[in-house]
């Protein structure tokens, strides 16, 4: 047994450091994760296991585990870990653990969403990752005199200052070298629509047809091609996770990643009046004044306005004791407004 094996996995002094916190365990990443079980990259090689509902936090593609006799124990503490709101739920739906980018995948066959493209980078800065957007299907989009590539570029760039745009084109080979160089050696994942051409990125980027690929529906709208997470080793180093489509990139973050995102209006914040300045109709708000001024675009203020609003409600949601208190402040107030509003006709 050699642990070195797992070098094509992401094996590193960190982790070796880690399990040594479990002795007599051996080393595995979790690969892909069926429900019931899990597909693992261990020294021997690519093996199933079942999965214990009992492991604290609960294994995501991505994960590094101590094992013992086969099977995982600990779940080794993670250097960073994507999420989002589960689709019609208010829960915390994991997507991959131990990512250090985020490719923001978008088609330039459809109108690219700056807003799509702001929560990305949202839930990247939240879990500890880079993000990198990446437009695809330049080639296709650039003989379509509808579609400005520079502008489509230009667009994302503002709505995201200071965030890598990497335009690419898997059939012509447009951008690719770029992207190899963005992935070498690190562990990456994808966000992105059914259709926007991540499985066409994963076959590129690990030199086979590792996942299949289908063409785009009549009415411009994506099939799911991949049905599950899975992790795959990348011919010059590094790891690339799989994911499938997603419609919704609904926020479960930290405020704090809102801010990472919009550094241009966290830079103004200090000069406003208040410290608790919510940038909305207070006195004093630089913040403002800067929108006022031509200098910030109103359209960016209120795209924070409303991802730090549903920041802060799944932080709350997070916080089941703190949830209940602020619906209890707000209980307060409804029923303080409802009898001032009784006095008055009175």
């Amino acid at each position: 047994m050699d642990p070195a094996a797992l070098a094509a996995y992401g094996w590193g002094d960190r982790w070796v450091a880690l399990l040594a916190e479990h002795p007599d365990c051996t080393p595995a990443r979790v690969v892909r994760h069926d429900g019931s079980a899990l597909l693992l990259a261990t020294p021997d090689g690519v093996v199933a296991a079942p999965f214990d509902r009992g492991l604290d936090p609960t294994p995501a593609v991505g994960d590094w585990l101590a094992c013992a006799g086969g099977r995982p124990v600990a779940v080794l503490p993670r250097s960073s870990f994507l999420r989002r709101r589960a689709a019609g739920s208010d829960t915390e739906q994991a997507i991959a653990a131990n990512v250090d980018a985020v490719l923001l995948v978008c088609g330039l066959d459809r109108p690219v969403k700056p807003g799509r493209v702001q929560r990305g980078t949202v839930l990247a800065w939240d879990a500890g990752a880079e993000p990198i957007v990446v437009l695809t299907k330049a080639a296709a989009a650039g003989d379509d005199d509808e579609v400005d590539v520079d502008a489509e570029v230009a667009a994302v760039e503002e709505a995201c200052p200071g965030i890598d745009v990497l335009v690419t084109s898997v059939l012509e080979g447009i951008g690719l070298e770029e992207l190899r160089a963005a992935t070498g050696g690190r562990t990456v994942t994808m966000l992105g629509e059914s259709g926007a051409g991540k499985s066409s990125l994963v076959n590129a980027l690990v030199g086979t047809d590792a996942v299949a690929t289908q063409s785009v529906r009549n009415d411009g709208k994506g099939r799911h091609t991949t049905s599950a997470r899975e992790l795959h080793p990348l011919p010059g180093g590094g790891v690339l996770i799989d994911t499938p489509g997603t419609r919704e990139l609904g926020l479960w973050v930290d405020p704090d990643a809102v801010a990472a995102t919009f550094t241009d209006i966290d830079d103004l914040a200090p000069g406003c009046r208040f410290r608790n300045c919510r940038h909305d109709a207070e006195p004093g708000c630089a913040v403002r004044q800067a929108v006022d001024a031509g200098e910030l675009a109103p359209e960016r203020l209120d795209a924070w306005h409303s991802l730090q609003r549903e920041a802060e409600a799944a932080a709350l949601r997070a916080q089941p004791q703190e949830l209940r208190r602020a619906n209890r402040r707000f209980g307060r107030i409804a029923k303080e407004a409802k009898e001032a509003a009784q006095d008055k006709r009175r």
